[in-house]
């Protein structure tokens, strides 16, 4: 055994003390808690009763330490641990959405560092007994693992020592405009969106992505990835398909299990036991039984998307990415430890109960087919804020989710997720409803039934904690935590799979590559005024879509079209609002208007006559239907600018480079151009490493192009590849798994394997 001590952050001084053939522990001076030894080992006294209990005792397994650690917690203890905390940014944010403050002062008033507790910390973390936080920005990789050291010394020094299980939603994506530098290191690694990983139809580079943001989120002091989302995106129009990977079952039940066995596993002598160690980062994986249905693709984030609907019958399929990928890994550590539920409401899904409520609520989908039928124990976490009451506006990010159960107190919410099988309420500060929620099951049970309840989430919970080492040794080593957190070869490698995630649709007269040096027209692109997924007001714009900066280093820029080689027009995917519009209410109607994925004004005539769900409330609306009802994209005047540099050009080549962040209708402007290549994410630079044929293109596409959007209308919301797709001037169709190199279409072991029209 071996002592030393060091200074992490200022005011916060760490101690460690070193077992030769066993973890090393580490402990703040001021949390009070003191090393025992024995039989040549050193253990930490994290109650401080002058003993080790099981719990201390890292030679036990995580099972037998997490029921020792439940067995003697209080009741309002295993309530907070149950909590899973609102969105917090180091240092916090004095506007905004969850603004905070420092000794009753905003951050910039306060005089604060920027990794000191703020006051809802404290309290959430002292009175509520709340051991799990959502981390979402952090000023740097230093200041994140100060904050971390902080809050780890606090509620090491609360009661029994739990320490904090910090998360982190997905903080990988790139930076479009930042210049990639192999010799530099970077914030953190960037790489494609999801959507992105799964156009490579390569689970290994997901598997590596998964190490590496590894790596770099226990770095940061992040323990709890709440991620991946493996929702197979049946339905097109859905706002939250970037975030997957993509629409088939079978390529996401493949990059899920990669995904997770690259966050949770820890090899050599970072691995502790089963796979689990102190490279590990647990994944809760979203969401089930599957969030891509939507009915018309609204997202039920909105009241005015609560519904996923299965016109097709296609429940089960929907499952295959959890049971086949989630829940069988190919690692040592067997499944993803958590599972979020998603907000929807899987209309008539229940065959045993007969509930249409949210789908955390639904006891047939949390109890008898996840836990019972499928054998799942590890956390079952709510989506955010499911237990707060609704908002007046069903267009509104803010407020509330309590879907199908409405009528229900706050405290009867959380006893009925208690019930169905949750274990973790996320988005919940206070620990005063779960309270209530208890008293709820004592009256209608026993007080000894409910402590077995509560023990028993207690334990998943835990577990979860234990295997991943920090009852040992929760802290960072700050500069440590600043060389790893975007390295120059993990930088290197999520360069690498964003140029491997871009995707060539079409290379007339094979145009493409470009000569390096030749002479570019870039229009501005116009973006209009609008609102963030926050309901915040956004301004207009008129500016170049790219860094003019990276362009020069590639080609000659004009703003001349007349002396420009080829003209470049940068575009996104038609956006066109979440399904939903007051100001229709205003006019009479519904509310409820279309999704488009085309660019031009849209009008509904292939649509439902009536909705499949809808809400029977007298303050709600039964039939949701949009039919002939007419929308216009925010950024319908992309295709405007294709077709003006298209007449400007006179005849000279017009190439498109597409954003892409749901399948996006290419009909209107396709035979007009000369080249289409998609992006779901990525650096400039990578884009013009394309172009001018550094390196060939060799993404495909994880979804579906519909030739129009009748297709789209028509298609079931819960069934993958159903659409007719888009045929182009070659007679090429934009199915799932279509792309073409230098030499053409795109034949290989990944086609092979993944497409459906082989």
């Amino acid at each position: 055994m071996e002592k030393h001590k060091t200074a992490i952050a200022e005011g916060t001084e760490i101690k460690f003390a070193k077992n030769n053939d066993g973890p090393t522990l580490g402990y703040s001076t001021t949390s009070g808690v003191t090393i025992i030894e024995k039989d040549g080992y050193v253990f930490k006294d994290l109650n401080k009763d002058g003993k080790i209990d099981k719990y201390e005792d890292w030679r036990l397994s995580p099972e037998e330490r997490a029921k020792d650690l439940a067995s003697k917690m209080s009741i309002e203890q295993i309530a907070g641990l149950m909590l899973y905390s609102r969105h917090q940014s180091v240092p916090a944010t004095s506007k905004g959405w969850y603004p905070s403050t420092y000794n009753g002062k905003t951050y910039e008033d306060s005089g604060a560092k920027p990794w000191d507790l703020t006051d809802e910390q404290n309290e959430f973390l002292t009175n509520d007994y709340l051991r799990h936080v959502l981390v979402t920005t952090v000023e740097s990789p230093e200041i994140a693992a100060r904050w971390n050291n902080e809050i780890q010394a606090l509620a090491e020094g609360l009661g029994l020592g739990i320490p904090a299980n910090n998360s982190s939603d997905p903080r990988h994506s790139s930076d479009a405009s930042s210049e990639f530098n192999a010799g530099s290191g970077g914030t953190i690694s960037m790489w494609p969106e999801t959507l992105g990983l799964a156009a490579t139809f390569d689970p290994k580079i997901v598997a590596k992505f998964g190490e590496i943001a590894a790596k770099e989120y226990r770095a940061l002091g992040i323990t709890t990835a709440l991620s991946p989302q493996i929702d197979i995106a049946t339905d097109p129009r859905w706002f939250r398909y970037n975030g997957t990977f993509g629409e088939d079952p079978e390529l996401s039940t493949d990059m899920a299990r990669a995904y997770i066995d690259g966050f949770q596993n820890s090899g050599g002598a970072k691995e502790i036991a089963d796979g689990w160690g102190y490279d590990s980062v647990n994944a809760m994986v979203k969401h089930w039984p599957g969030g891509g249905s939507g009915e018309a693709g609204r997202d039920a984030h909105y009241g005015s998307g609560k519904y996923a609907v299965y016109p097709g019958g296609n429940f089960e399929e929907h499952l295959k990415p959890f049971l086949e990928g989630a829940f069988k890994l190919s690692g040592k550590t067997g499944m993803a430890s958590a599972v979020m539920p998603y907000y929807t409401i899987s209309v008539d899904q229940d065959s045993v109960y007969g509930e249409n409520v949210g789908n955390s609520y639904n006891e047939y989908l949390i109890n008898d087919l996840l836990r019972n039928k499928y054998g799942y124990d590890g956390v079952v976490c709510t989506d955010w804020l499911i237990t707060a009451d609704e908002s007046e506006d069903k267009d509104t990010f803010i407020g509330g989710k309590p879907w199908g159960v409405e009528h229900l107190t706050v405290a009867e919410r959380h006893y009925k997720l208690l019930m169905a099988g949750v274990d973790q309420f996320g988005g919940n500060n206070e620990v005063g409803p779960v309270l209530e929620a208890y008293q709820m099951g004592v009256l209608e049970h026993d007080e000894a039934f409910m402590r077995n309840r509560f023990e028993e989430s207690a334990v998943r919970l835990l577990k979860n904690i234990f295997r991943l080492g920090l009852f040992e040794n929760p802290y960072l080593e700050v500069e440590e935590s600043a060389q790893i957190v975007g390295k120059p070869e993990y930088m290197k490698e999520g360069y690498e799979a964003q140029l491997k995630s871009i995707t060539m649709l079409k290379n007339k007269n094979q145009i493409l590559p470009l000569e390096k040096g030749s002479k570019v027209y870039i229009p501005k692109q116009y973006t209009a005024p609008s609102k963030d997924w926050f309901g915040d007001p956004t301004p207009e714009k008129l500016d170049y879509p790219v860094n003019m900066d990276i362009v020069k280093n590639y080609f000659t820029v004009t703003d001349n079209p007349n002396e420009a080689d080829f003209g470049l027009v940068f575009i996104r995917t038609p956006k066109s609002g979440i399904g939903y519009c007051q100001e229709d209410v205003e006019a009479g109607g519904n509310g409820y208007v279309p999704i488009s994925l085309q660019y031009k004004s849209y009008t509904a005539e292939h649509a439902r006559e009536v909705s499949l769900a809808g809400d029977p409330r007298p303050s709600d609306v039964l039939n949701r239907s949009y039919k002939v009802k007419t929308v216009t994209p925010e950024n319908s005047s992309d295709l405007s600018i294709i077709l003006e540099t298209k007449e400007k050009m006179k005849g000279k080549p017009v190439i498109i480079s597409l954003l892409a962040t749901n399948p996006t209708v290419v009909e209107e402007f396709e035979k007009e151009v000369d080249g289409i290549i998609v992006n779901f994410g990525v650096q400039d630079q990578a884009v013009f490493e394309i172009l001018i044929g550094e390196v060939e293109p060799s993404g495909l596409l994880p979804f579906q192009i519909p030739a129009n959007m009748k297709t789209v209308e028509e298609q079931f919301e819960d069934v993958p590849h159903d659409m007719e797709c888009h045929v182009d001037y070659e007679g090429n169709v934009y199915d799932f798994g279509f792309g073409v190199n230098w030499s053409g279409k795109i034949q290989d072991q990944r086609t092979e394997k993944y497409q459906k029209n082989k």
